[in-house]
């Protein structure tokens, strides 16, 4: 895909143990501190094409030889599992993912197709992304109700459904660290020319392929209700402190009126 944004292959570190790198118009974290172990686990696999970028950046944090613990996805879209099976191919790890977004992973059912009538020319693009089921079925293994992800103790899980049935994000409660795939973003991912830029400014999940809006309005009720003090989503830069917790309550008391297409409301 054609699309990169000017800060693709540039990584943040957020706080010593999560690093967020920017894989041309997504970003993929590393949960795992290199001055303590070289162990980690990846949050989410970028665009196709992308695992060499990643793979490297693996080795320059963690060092020559490294593999992750697991892969934990918030989702199933394209620009979340682009290089899941080339990643699969070189490290052969455990990919966790909520029970609802299984078929999507194991090659039973496609995402249903997007929503070009949203504003923006990202939006009106959409219909050119895939959206076809991938098969990870013999590393899949389903995360629990209980907010349990293996090999990540101090992090818990929150269903966070409406973009898509099965996603999720993920609160560290000590340092109300919040990672939070597309439930919502930091750039408004319709307009390709603030994706290019990057520009900040928080939004709801890309509305071009978000499915039930009601679900993904109460998925960012419950995400500020965790109160966060830094927060990495899946597009555009992170976000702290009072910046973070400003717009995200902004965010939830204007959803309805400022991120809900037309055609959906």
């Amino acid at each position: 895909m054609p699309m990169t944004s000017i800060t693709s292959g540039m990584g943040i570190e957020v706080v010593p143990d999560v690093f967020c790198l920017s894989v041309q118009i997504v970003n993929v974290v590393f949960i795992g501190d290199p001055k303590q172990s070289n162990e980690f686990v990846l949050v989410d696999a970028g665009m196709p094409e992308s695992h060499e970028l990643i793979i490297s950046e693996a080795q320059k944090r963690f060092g020559e030889g490294c593999k992750p613990t697991s892969i934990v996805l918030t989702h199933g879209h394209f620009d979340h599992v682009g290089a899941l099976k080339e990643l699969l191919n070189k490290w052969d790890v455990p990919v966790y993912a909520h029970p609802l977004e299984a078929p999507y992973l194991s090659g039973r059912s496609d995402y249903p197709p997007p929503n070009p009538e949203a504003e923006g020319l990202v939006a009106k693009m959409s219909p050119m992304f895939p959206r076809h089921s991938i098969d990870v079925s013999s590393n899949l293994e389903l995360l629990n109700e209980e907010g349990i992800i293996p090999s990540l103790a101090d992090w818990r899980f929150i269903h966070t459904p409406g973009h898509t049935p099965g996603h999720i994000s993920l609160f560290r409660e000590y340092d109300r660290a919040l990672i939070v795939g597309d439930a919502f973003t930091t750039v408004e991912q319709e307009s390709l020319y603030d994706v290019m830029t990057q520009k900040q400014e928080m939004h709801g999940p890309p509305a071009y392929f978000t499915i039930d809006w009601k679900a993904a309005e109460e998925s960012v009720k419950k995400l500020e209700s965790l109160k966060p003090t830094i927060a990495v989503s899946g597009h555009g830069l992170p976000i702290a402190d009072d910046e973070l917790t400003t717009n995200l309550k902004k965010l939830v008391d204007t959803f309805a009126e400022t991120e809900v297409p037309e055609n959906k409301k």
